[in-house]
């Protein structure tokens, strides 16, 4: 095997992840590597592997799909005896037979006796960062192609040109970084609600901070992430959070890099609850059917709006502290205060002192109001005067805003589930565009 470049070497050095039992059913170089955490996923992985081999594509010699089966030494032995049924199958998995596809398939044994994951880290993150640190031996260096790093989860199907979609992309618009499309199945009556409310959820934010004019509008799901060597070494790897690491892996890139949006390329993640992380879809699926609290709900698009204020006044303009103070008074009364409880005065003294150019100034103001301080921002305004208001009451306002035309609203809090899957489709259409 050629030797590795001087930046992987140097990375795995300092924050890889050490060495796991490795299979592969290849002795191939590859461009483009999917890694798929696996926890209790026997019956998943099976259909994730069927659909993937569906994929039409016309690189399929360099590609790995590279699965970390993983657990912790405290996972209760169902758990053990699944993944050990994943480690069989896997080693008997023959990738194309019958198809046209010849992708090679590889895992990391990350849950046998003496492999676990440790009970401090333990957890989804960590398992994506033994894959993606993995990943990094098996590229071929040598061809000018983009080395592409794909996150997927083994719960998911893709679409049939998830493959093609994304390797041309990334070489023909030269991204760095991107997240794929995304719908969630609505077919099973059982959760449907759930599962339509959350998405409902999900893209209401987004496309809020799309309105509001924040760096920060994109999706923040494990299964959709994307980006090349270069970026995942630029920012020192995967983080080992147990969840949101999706969050802050995907908020750590947009300070380094754009975040593109291939959006012909399609992940179907599963509808399903789920023990796997305390937060996410699972959780918020049991969490609706557990009935303990009113879910339709969002946050007030009153915040979205001075939020949209706050980032025309912070974005575009070259203010002192008591200057920007003074304006974000009169954009809302409580807005100094959120910025003062942000540390704003320490944070602007600094990017004044260290930034020389006006190109350099803005992308420090973007690194500092980041992702996280939008939520906390959006968060702050919910407790001091904007609660959650009715779901689709938001809707409204937003779509106006958007001035997105619907022929469907409802006079009902709650209105039927077609209105509903209405409204979903009509979010959905607006990451088309």
């Amino acid at each position: 095997m050629p030797a590795l470049p001087v930046k992987v070497k140097k990375y795995l050095e300092k924050y890889g992840t050490g060495v796991r039992p490795l299979e592969l059913h290849s002795s191939g170089q590859f461009e483009l590597i999917v890694v798929v955490p696996a926890l209790s996923e026997y019956e998943n992985i099976q259909r994730l592997l069927i659909s993937l081999e569906a994929a039409d594509n016309t690189c399929s010699d360099k590609i790995l799909v590279l699965c970390v089966v993983n657990n912790l030494i405290s996972s209760g032995e169902e758990v053990k005896a699944d993944n050990k049924k994943t480690l069989e199958f896997l080693r008997s998995y023959l990738p194309g037979k019958g198809t046209q596809n010849n992708f090679s398939v590889g895992f990391i044994d990350a849950s046998s006796e003496g492999n676990e994951l440790d009970e401090k880290n333990g957890g989804v993150g960590l398992a994506r960062k033994i894959g993606m640190d993995a990943a990094l031996s098996l590229y071929n260096y040598g061809p000018t192609k983009k080395k592409i790093l794909v996150c997927l989860d083994a719960d998911c199907t893709v679409s049939k040109n998830y493959f093609t979609e994304i390797y041309e992309a990334f070489n023909r618009e030269n991204l760095h970084a991107a997240v794929t499309a995304f719908r969630h199945s609505l077919s099973k009556e059982e959760n449907r609600e759930a599962i339509c409310c959350y998405e409902i959820f999900l893209r209401y934010y987004v496309l809020s901070l799309r309105f509001a004019g924040s760096p920060y509008a994109f999706h923040t799901i494990g299964s959709t992430m994307i980006c090349d060597v270069e970026s995942y070494l630029k920012i020192e790897g995967m983080n080992k959070q147990k969840a949101a690491e999706d969050f802050y892996f995907l908020e750590k890139l947009a300070k380094n890099v754009s975040i593109g949006e291939i959006k012909n390329a399609v992940v179907f993640p599963s509808s399903r609850g789920s023990w796997r992380v305390p937060f996410g879809t699972g959780q918020r699926i049991n969490r609706f059917l557990s009935q303990v609290q009113n879910e339709y709900l969002l946050y007030n698009f009153d915040s979205f709006m001075i939020l949209k204020d706050w980032l025309q006044l912070f974005l575009s303009t070259n203010l002192t502290v008591e200057e920007y103070l003074a304006k974000a008074e009169k954009i809302h009364p409580g807005l100094p205060a959120f910025i003062k409880e942000q540390k704003f005065e320490k944070a602007w003294s600094e990017i004044s002192r260290t930034t020389k150019t006006d190109e350099q100034l803005q992308k420090q103001k973007s690194i500092w109001f980041d992702g996280f301080k939008t939520l906390k921002f959006i968060h702050y305004f919910r407790d001091h005067g904007f609660s959650l208001q009715p779901m689709f009451d938001s809707l409204n306002q937003l779509l106006k805003e958007m001035e997105v035309q619907i022929d469907f609203k409802s006079d009902e809090e709650i209105p039927p589930f077609e209105v509903q899957k209405k409204y979903l489709e009509t979010l959905r259409a607006q990451f088309r565009k």
